[in-house]
């Protein structure tokens, strides 16, 4: 495929996810599908939702064109097309009015659980001089993998333009690298996922003109996962490369997880403790924290993505060294820590 066609593909995924955007949000403004502000929010103003739909739809799409043009393995594009649906529409239900947990987890599960059996054999996972057997019950990991990654990505998306700018930086991230290894047709797969992103991204930039919605958010979580798997299963392409370009995301999230089970508080339910809230507060706006994810992004996780594509034996202790910092500024904006009156 010539470079002007990629070029136009990936032109064509952004301006129709950013039209689909503008769509939605005057279906939202007509249908008042809003975000209220309240005492545990990071906004401070009426804003519609269910701007991330378009994000699925196009990359629900994309999935299909894979399929015909066999950039993948024709079970493994099912897997992650019928499961990013699942999660999209649980979601979707979910914004609308409130849906138990229990039945939000069950479709997680069973989404991550489809596309892992549809993606089927993992080469084993490099740790140091050892590696682990992707087979029997190391298989549930890359499903706890999946689920967690489609939660975290709804929990940290609390600020303007945040979640595009990850889903954007780590799939175009992914995406040269792959293209750097010989993957060009995994690569393209993956820079149509950043593209999306990028339409709804234009829409989402503080101050946000619409919200991404759990819709949204759960399927960029669960895609980002999928095109992991996805990749490690294709072309053997490092997963630690991936965990290193999600790591703002991962760390974040799990510091701030770990701390409030260990205080006894009720996880489970919205806060706005998060390392990224409590820099927003800090830093007087939502704009500074998420223009620091991009650089961090581009100029610290990315290239030591590339040294575990280099050298896959080193992904392990690589992936310390790129989450070791963020672990500190995390700490240090009191990532999990409530803010008096949340508790």
């Amino acid at each position: 495929m010539g470079y002007l066609l990629v070029i136009a593909l990936l032109l064509v995924c952004v301006t129709m996810s950013a039209l689909l955007t503008g769509a939605m949000r005057r279906f939202a403004l007509r249908r008042r599908l809003v975000d209220v502000p309240n005492l545990r929010s990071s906004h401070t103003r009426i804003t519609p939702r269910g701007g991330g739909l378009a994000i699925v739809l196009v990359c629900l799409l994309v999935l299909v064109v894979a399929g015909v043009q066999e950039l993948a393995a024709t079970w493994a594009l099912a897997g992650v097309f019928f499961g990013g649906l699942a999660v999209a529409v649980i979601g979707y239900v979910d914004d609308q009015g409130h849906v138990a947990a229990r039945w939000r987890v069950l479709v997680h599960v069973a989404a991550a659980s489809l596309l892992v059996g549809a993606v089927g054999w993992v080469p084993p996972l490099p740790l140091g001089p050892w590696e682990v057997p992707m087979v029997g019950p190391t298989t549930a990991l890359l499903v706890l993998f999946v689920v967690w990654m489609l939660n975290l990505y709804n929990f940290m998306d609390g600020i303007d333009g945040i979640a595009g700018v990850q889903a954007v930086s780590v799939c175009g991230g992914a995406a040269a690298l792959l293209w750097w290894a010989g993957e060009w047709e995994l690569a393209l797969l993956v820079a149509c996922f950043a593209a999306a992103a990028l339409g709804f991204l234009f829409w989402n930039w503080p101050p946000a003109k619409i919200f991404m919605g759990d819709a949204g958010s759960g399927f960029l979580g669960f895609s980002v996962a999928a095109l992991a798997v996805l990749t490690w299963s294709e072309a053997g392409f490092s997963p630690y490369a991936w965990l290193i370009l999600l790591g703002v995301f991962i760390v974040d999230a799990t510091l701030t997880l770990v701390r409030r089970v260990l205080r006894g508080e009720r996880f489970y339910e919205a806060h706005r403790c998060h390392g990224y809230q409590h820099a927003a507060r800090r830093l007087g706006g939502h704009r500074p924290v998420t223009l620091a994810v991009a650089l961090c992004n581009l100029v610290w996780l990315l290239p030591l993505a590339w040294l575990a594509t280099l050298y896959p034996v080193w992904g392990a202790v690589l992936t310390v060294i790129a989450w070791a910092p963020l672990v500190a500024v995390c700490v240090y904006f009191r990532a999990g820590v409530a803010l008096r009156g949340d508790t």
